[in-house]
């Protein structure tokens, strides 16, 4: 079963300027476990068949004029009977003013309430991309991760194969560096990963013989970002004279973290090539792809070969 993760009330009031109309205590001590929210129409007109309590709940125009139709007593009791579900938080929307009812309830049953100046949908859409951030699945991995081109690179290999090296290159030719030593990896969404540092070793980078750097002091904050989307996996390793590596680089390869397909390569290393090169040149040709062009099936329709398996694959490498 997957972790729940939790955010804190604060972060999220704090996050999307909401103003406190009313708090029963302080909110840091309040928490956020579901991504998602709901506005309850359905459940101020008694339906509330698969009402999820762990979600927050917005009211706009719609709940509000409903609620303003109706008498003060039918008014006050679906009111009540909504907030004795004791959901994490209510959020007012479009500049409404809470009924008395509402205040009446939230401290009955203990649940804050906010407010924000900000249409229902627009509001929503913050508030979804917030918890989906703040809440997504995650893991650590060992690796370094940099942007290059406004390509999120996810270098990793074995210890001490160079990827703190060929960060400190890439950040001197202007590339930015999210983090060293330890990914924090966030699936924001089916098709999307998110990387970022830990609060503790971030800009830090080890480099062996040195000792620590902080790329921020030393290349300035232009050398340095809090996160970015992981867009392409490095490997590197050790040059294997024995192994056959990719020459075309036809077929796609992908490495998969989080249930999320991510495009990946493998990038052997030896004395002399010069590997800081060879990864921006790796992160535009993976900018290309995405953008539809593969210069290696350019390639091969120019010289009249189709691709048929591995066969057309192995002829030209035979050239």
């Amino acid at each position: 079963m997957p972790e729940k993760y939790s955010v804190t009330m604060d972060k999220f009031v704090e996050s999307l300027k909401l103003s406190v109309v009313y708090a029963p205590k302080d909110i840091k001590e309040l928490v956020i476990v579901n991504n998602d929210i709901n506005r309850p129409g359905l459940q101020l007109t008694g339906f509330y068949t698969y009402f999820n309590v762990e979600k927050v709940q917005i009211c706009g125009n719609t709940e509000f004029a409903y609620l303003d139709d109706l008498e003060p007593e039918d008014r006050k009791s679906a009111i009540f009977k909504l907030f004795s579900y004791k959901f994490p938080a209510m959020v007012l929307t479009t500049g409404h003013q809470a009924f008395p009812e509402m205040l009446d309830a939230a401290r009955v049953y203990e649940i804050p309430i906010f407010a924000t100046n900000l249409d229902t949908s627009e509001f929503m859409a913050q508030s979804i991309a917030f918890l989906n951030l703040n809440l997504a699945q995650r893991i650590t991995r060992h690796g370094v991760l940099i942007e290059i081109y406004g390509e999120g690179v996810l270098i990793v290999g074995e210890s001490g194969v160079g990827k703190s090296e060929t960060a400190i290159e890439l950040v001197k030719r202007g590339h930015r560096l999210v983090a060293d030593d330890a990914v924090e990896i966030k699936r924001v969404s089916a098709i999307s990963l998110v990387g970022s540092s830990p609060d503790n070793i971030r800009h830090f980078i080890e480099l062996r013989g040195i000792g620590i750097v902080n790329a921020r002091r030393l290349f300035g904050m232009g050398a340095v970002k809090l996160t970015e989307h992981i867009d392409l996996v490095v490997k590197l390793e050790p040059w294997d004279p024995e192994r056959v590596y990719d020459r075309m680089g036809v077929d796609s390869e992908y490495t998969t973290i989080l249930g999320v397909n991510v495009p990946s390569m493998t990038i052997p290393v030896k004395p002399g090539r010069n590997l800081a090169v060879i990864l921006e040149v790796a992160a535009m040709n993976n900018r290309q792809k995405k953008m539809g062009y593969n210069a290696a099936q350019e390639l091969l329709s120019k010289l009249g070969l189709e691709m048929e398996g591995n066969e057309t694959y192995q002829n030209w490498t035979d050239f």
